[in-house]
């Protein structure tokens, strides 16, 4: 039987306006954000979809965004988390090295990219192995999502062709066999807000 994810980026927090880096620290979301949010529910309710099961990262700006999209009662994981960016957390984006990051934050307490990879692949795969429901909401990270999207390239159908905006939507189809299939990138237009 056929599942479909909705893996979804956070809307704007405050760490997004001040441009700092934001992994396993948090910041809340900002007017923006939760506005971005309210046009993503939007999308599902315009599209007709509905959650069977709804997961968010144990970070309040990927909750306060599930919350704004769905009335759903959901579980918070761990292992939806962010990338962990170790000492570098809260200090200024341009501290970051080029991509792609690999072991970069791995001295300084953080996480390497392998790692990080497996564990929001391993971690998004229970969930829809386990889920009972056919369609399944998960509100996750910016790298989270590109981390997971990487991990499947080889089985998807579309690929990445502009940067992942907050509250961006990738649907996914989960098949019996345990594999995903990334089949459309939803980016919302935020011009009017």
């Amino acid at each position: 039987m056929k599942k479909t994810l909705y893996l979804m980026r956070h809307g704007e927090t405050l760490f997004n306006q001040l441009h700092k880096i934001q992994g396993w620290c948090d910041a809340p979301l900002t007017e923006t954000g939760i506005k971005q949010a309210q046009i993503a529910k939007k999308y599902f309710t315009d599209n007709g979809i509905e959650f069977d099961e709804a997961y968010s990262s144990t970070s309040e700006r990927a909750s306060d965004t599930l919350e704004q999209v769905t009335n759903l009662s959901y579980q918070r994981r761990k292992g939806l988390k962010e990338w962990n960016f170790g000492r570098f957390e809260g200090e200024p984006e341009f501290l970051n090295p080029p991509l792609p990051y690999g072991d970069f934050f791995v001295p300084y307490g953080g996480e390497s990219e392998h790692s990080f990879r497996e564990r929001i692949a391993d971690s998004l795969a229970e969930i829809m192995k386990n889920s009972e429901g056919k369609t399944i909401l998960a509100v996750s990270h910016g790298a989270s999502c590109r981390q997971f999207m990487r991990y499947w390239e080889r089985t998807s159908i579309v690929s990445q062709k502009e940067r992942l905006r907050n509250c961006c939507i990738l649907k996914f189809d989960y098949f019996e066999d345990e594999t995903f299939q990334l089949v459309e990138i939803i980016n919302h237009d935020f011009s009017k807000i």
